[in-house]
Formats: C-alpha cells, structure tokens, sequence
C-alpha cells in the first residue's frame, strides 16, 4: 500500500462508518475503481480500531453511566438507571451476530458484487427517505420495548449484506418506531460498538493465523485517521441531523447506485 491508498481508505472507513450510506460497500468499491490491490487483514483491524475508539471516546459518559447501572442491575437482579439501554444494544446486537455466523461464507463469496452494492445502495436508501418522511419523530432511546429492540436487531443483520449500511438501516427502523433523528442516531452508534468489536476481534484472530510482514506505520497511520474522522463525522452529523435531515444522503445514495448500475450493468 502506498501512502495515498492508506490516507483515502483510512479517511473512507472513519467518514462512512457511521454515515447512513454503507462503509463496507465503499471499502469493497475504492479498490474495485482505482485499480488498488486489496489492502488486507491487518488495514482492517487498523481502521476498525481507529472508528471504535472513535465512538467510544465520542460516548464516553453514556457508556459509562450505563456500563455502571448494568453491572448494578446484575447485581441486583433488578432495572437500574439506564440499565435498560444497555440490554436494548445487548439483545439488538443478538440477530447480526448469529445471522453473520451462519451466512459468513455465503455474504463474502456471492454478495460482494458492485450489482448487488448498486441494488442495495438504492432500495434501502429509498426506504431512508420514506422513514425520515414518515416517522412521528416522538420517542427517544430509552423508550424502547422489547418488540422495537427486537426490530432494530433484525434490521441490522440485513446491514450483512454489502451497501445496505449498518448505521442506515438501523436508524430506518428507528424511525419508522417513532423516534426522533437523534435518538435514532444516538442508538445505531451505540450499537455499532459491540459489532466493530466482534468484527474487530474475528479479523484479529485471521491476522494472527495468517504469516507475513506487518506495516506499523500504515497501520498506525490507518488508526489515527480512521479514528479522528469518525470522531468528528459522529460529532457534525449529530449536530446537523435535525437541521439537514436524511435527504442529502438519500439522494447520494440514489446516485451512487444509479452510477455503478451504469458502470457494471
């Protein structure tokens, strides 16, 4: 990898992670148009790192308000303070982990294609913009039931499959659930964590089964843009959300799909 490669694909990761427009379509199509070889195991856990740290930093106090009243509640055997959020990512978590064990090899061999990018890219991005136009827009996070958990999780197993973005269909479902843009928002980056970390730990252990030399200036370098980008991706997005809406990455979304369905069909 050359040191352009490193920077744009370091800056597409953190910028797209947590965009409603799909980092792992991005990542499979940088290379696909640029001609760039596949910049391998070890990139990814990098920038994987960078975004979660991102995010955790971003939500620090949350995380630790609710890490605190969990441990309580399983102390206690009862609700305590925003122990309740912390189950809600638990059990949203649940369907993506199982569904991407089960389908691992059928998603890496036969759903990486820039047809399969294009089709998802536009039918979900649709679906985005008939959420944001429909949603009550009433509800926060802690309002969640059981049943909208259960939603969330499952919607978020379909980000499984390659440009339906993980952070957009999460939030399409919670706004179709009535919640507010932001509350939506807030809960899809919560749940990103336990997901970068699983995909984080799973690529760490390939890496380390696989042999070969390791670039640490690349990946350090992956880290720190990754990591800074999301940050402040995180950060401008939750402050323009209400302002902005989704329409502007809807129609992005709209226009990638309709460009690789011109260059692939």
């Amino acid at each position: 990898m050359d040191w352009l490669q490193i920077v744009v694909l370091a800056l597409v990761q953190g910028i797209t992670e947590f965009l409603p427009v799909s980092s792992s379509a991005h990542l499979i199509l940088v290379p696909v148009l640029t001609g760039w070889p596949d910049q391998g195991l070890a990139f990814d856990v990098a920038v994987h790192l960078g975004t979660l740290s991102a995010v955790m930093w971003y939500f620090r106090d949350t995380l630790a308000r609710v890490t605190r009243d969990w441990l309580a509640s399983l102390r206690q055997r009862t609700r305590v303070g925003e122990s309740g959020l912390a189950w809600a990512v638990i059990i949203a978590t649940l369907p993506a982990v199982f569904f991407g064990l089960l389908f691992k090899d059928l998603i890496e061999t036969h759903l990486r294609g820039p047809l399969v990018i294009a089709t998802t890219t536009l039918v979900f991005g649709l679906l985005l913009w008939w959420a944001d136009a429909r949603g009550r827009r009433e509800r926060n996070e802690y309002s969640l039931t059981l049943r909208d958990v259960i939603i969330i999780g499952l919607a978020q197993a379909l980000a499984l499959i390659p440009g339906t973005s993980r952070s957009g269909i999460t939030i399409t479902a919670a706004l179709l659930l009535g919640m507010t843009r932001d509350a939506a928002a807030r809960f899809s980056f919560l749940l990103s964590i336990p997901l970068i970390l699983a995909a984080g730990t799973l690529k760490t252990r390939d890496l380390i089964e696989a042999s070969g030399p390791v670039d640490w200036s690349a990946l350090g370098l992956g880290v720190v843009l990754s990591g800074v980008s999301a940050y402040l991706c995180i950060h401008f997005f939750l402050k323009l959300l209400d302002r902005i809406g989704m329409l502007p990455f809807v129609a992005y979304r709209l226009l990638l799909g309709l460009v690789l369905l011109v260059l692939f069909l």
